[in-house]
């Protein structure tokens, strides 16, 4: 199983209009049938304000997942109304290569959304997905 993890925080200047159909993108994005379970909503105890976790079974949910055009949409629609963001991933699997294969994951469907890549680059600076190196803690 994996969890996907969204946390963010969204510009000052979005209004709450703005903010609430951004929570519905990511609610909609767990409709998709690879997602097994989702929530999406504050984010307690920590240095962002909202979240959303997706629980997909394996890579083939994972690729299924980021596809899909709800998150898509999510993405497009969302990237430029975030002051900060980070993407990790959890999981329960054995596979020591699982963080590379998610992470090539990533970059694939950044190369098959050019226009997601671009957004991604202009908040580099407050945007971080993950990477594949996992930690050794």
């Amino acid at each position: 199983m994996i969890f996907h993890i969204n946390l963010f925080t969204v510009k000052p200047s979005v209004s709450d209009e703005q903010r609430e159909a951004g929570l519905d993108l990511m609610r909609q994005s767990g409709a998709n049938p690879a997602v097994k379970s989702y929530v999406v909503g504050p984010e307690l105890g920590g240095d962002f304000e909202s979240g959303a976790v997706y629980a997909v079974e394996d890579l083939d949910g994972y690729w299924a997942y980021l596809e899909f055009p709800a998150h898509v949409r999510e993405e497009l629609w969302g990237i430029p109304h975030l002051e900060k963001f980070a993407a990790i991933d959890v999981s329960d699997s054995d596979d020591p290569e699982l963080g590379e294969k998610i992470a090539a994951l990533q970059a694939r469907h950044q190369q098959e959304h050019p226009e997601i890549a671009a957004l991604i680059a202009e908040a580099a600076s407050s945007f971080t997905v993950p990477d594949g190196k996992g930690s050794a803690a």
